[in-house]
């Protein structure tokens, strides 16, 4: 696996591999409606290449170097609050997951979290994901949790999780 810096021509690569993961990940969780909506607002190529201007936020691919395949992507936000780094984005496509994929990308972000000089990395997760098992399994803890206006009378019904990279 490697991570690849994602620039403004990754955008349609993004909005495909968000797509085809979130239609596997939140297919019992959201109604196809709420999935559209927050799909074509969270990622559009104006909210994404916003994001990519923002030079505290950044954009990996995760890539097979195996298959020389993008599997997923990791979005992320240094300086969120005092000492922190956001997980924005993580996201595999189906037949990635289980591959260690995703605990290799959330390694990275744990360096590049330090090398950022924060040391606490925070994320939201839906209550009902199966992702938050993962989180766990990863040494991330449940510190909050919140209902979320996303707009179009939705709401998002979160964990708010965190974890301490001790140095």
């Amino acid at each position: 696996m490697k991570l690849i810096k994602a620039t403004e021509k990754d955008i349609p690569l993004i909005q495909d591999l968000a797509r085809r993961s979130w239609e596997n990940a939140y297919a019992e969780i959201l109604s196809e409606e709420q999935m559209d909506y927050m799909l074509s607002t969270m990622y559009s190529a104006d909210e994404i290449s916003n994001h990519l201007k923002n030079p505290k936020y950044h954009y990996y691919l995760i890539l097979d170097e195996v298959n020389d395949s993008p599997e997923g992507f990791v979005g992320y936000e240094h300086g969120y609050e005092n000492q922190t780094t956001k997980l924005h984005r993580i996201y595999l496509v189906p037949e990635s997951k289980g591959k260690g994929f995703g605990k290799e990308a959330l390694v990275f972000l744990a360096g590049k979290t330090l090398e950022n000089g924060d040391n606490r990395i925070i994320l939201n997760v839906n209550k009902f994901n199966a992702a938050r098992k993962f989180y766990e399994s990863q040494g991330y803890k449940i510190y909050d949790e919140g209902v979320f206006d996303i707009g179009n009378n939705f709401v998002m019904d979160d964990y708010l999780m965190e974890f301490i990279i001790h140095k």
